[in-house]
């Protein structure tokens, strides 16, 4: 053990490895926590600390009386360039997925969104507000803003399928390029109503811009993932003699 990490941490990510590798399998119950102070040799206190960090990233369940059990995989999500869906995404990963509207209206332009897609206050934006769901349980809630310019009557049905598929086959708009900012937020209670979470749970937080082949502005989205739920994966390409 390296001596400059603390003792929970060191458990924390002995017991993660377990997970990661297998060895302890999704759904499985975890050795009781006298069994892993036998196992690490240290306090009770020390296991539970390890125990509830990793609780807190969502890698185990805790069930009063039952014992601590190994989560469900989490939802994996590209953040690279993709033409899968997000249930395709989902499919391939031994999950079902689910977009769900929750609501459909217009607004007029206020300053946040004049600055994001390029339009004049009060000019009519579709606001269109979702909840993505893996196996039925939510884990991202999205607001996007689309210009009634670009695309004007978007449908509820349309809505809870792709939305830039939409704008390619309904509006022949065709999404060329996305600017995403990431960082991370705590659940306020519209978000962790929307997520079934708690309050102050750390969530990724995603800000979108899409653009067209003219780099005009088309859509502009706001998106919050269960932190415990989800993960991302960046796939870059490099060419040959490309220096980092």
């Amino acid at each position: 053990m390296e001596t400059n990490q603390s003792l929970h941490s060191y458990i924390k990510e002995e017991l993660l490895e377990r997970i990661k590798s297998g060895l302890y399998q999704a759904g499985q119950q975890l050795p009781t926590e006298y069994e892993l102070c036998e196992d690490f040799d240290v306090s009770r206190t020390t296991v539970r600390a390890a125990l509830n960090q990793l609780t807190l990233e969502g890698y185990l369940i805790r069930q009063q009386g039952k014992g601590t059990f190994v989560a469900d995989q989490k939802v994996r999500q590209t953040l690279s360039d993709t033409p899968d869906t997000y249930t395709e995404q989902l499919a391939v990963q031994g999950k079902r997925g689910h977009v769900a509207a929750v609501d459909l209206t217009v607004v007029p332009a206020n300053a946040a969104i004049v600055a994001k897609l390029n339009v004049k206050l009060n000019d009519p934006i579709q606001r269109i507000e979702r909840i993505r769901r893996a196996n039925d349980e939510p884990t991202q809630y999205e607001i996007s803003y689309i210009p009634w310019h670009i695309a004007p009557g978007i449908t509820k049905k349309q809505a809870e399928h792709s939305l830039y598929t939409t704008l390619r086959e309904t509006f022949s708009i065709s999404v060329a390029k996305t600017t995403e900012s990431l960082e991370i937020t705590l659940a306020d209670e519209r978000i962790s109503e929307h997520l079934n979470c708690e309050l102050g749970m750390p969530c990724f937080y995603i800000e979108t811009v899409a653009e067209n082949s003219a780099g005009e502005p088309i859509e502009y989205s706001r998106s919050y993932f269960r932190g415990d739920k989800t993960n991302f994966v960046i796939e870059r390409h490099y060419a040959a003699g490309d220096v980092l």
